[in-house]
């Protein structure tokens, strides 16, 4: 097995390399490379607040080992935001007026775009279980239901 001189990623889109210890948390990793949209929650893995997609895949980084995601492609919301996909997501947002504070909201748009990306006609069941991994202390959730649905309604064919 070959030794590993630096942990090597693609961070929204960007060759990326770490030098530190492969057992630091994606989380702290990520944030020391200005992803702030990853916001430190539980450190548990239990609030979303930390969530990232990971070769497309929802993760929570505080529970991930950056040593973990060594070829892998990291996306933050500094990268979706860029996406046309983003554009309709924050449309939706906007217009069902689910923000409040705005901290969960990094973690909603990703665990949305994951469940979309899945399930771009989701029903309401589907969407409440694809963001059940979030917590939103200000909304109470339903805004945010209605805001994937209207994403999925009129971003058809993004997902």
């Amino acid at each position: 097995m070959e030794a590993i001189d630096a942990i090597r990623f693609r961070l929204n889109g960007r060759e990326v390399s770490y030098d530190g210890p492969a057992t630091d948390r994606l989380m702290d990793v990520l944030r020391g490379f200005g992803c702030t949209s990853i916001k430190c929650g539980c450190e548990e893995g239990e609030c979303g607040a930390c969530a990232a997609l990971i070769d497309g895949k929802l993760m929570n980084s505080c529970c991930v080992a950056v040593g973990a995601v060594h070829g892998a492609s990291v996306l933050t919301m500094e990268g979706y935001r860029e996406t046309e996909r983003f554009a309709a997501l924050s449309r939706a947002f906007a217009e069902t007026t689910a923000v409040q504070c705005g901290f969960c909201i990094p973690g909603m748009a990703l665990a949305a775009e994951a469940l979309l990306s899945e399930h771009p006609h989701p029903t309401e069941e589907e969407i409440r279980e694809g963001l059940s991994g979030n917590i939103c202390r200000c909304t109470g959730y339903n805004a945010i239901v209605h805001a994937v649905q209207r994403a999925a309604e009129k971003g058809a064919g993004l997902w």
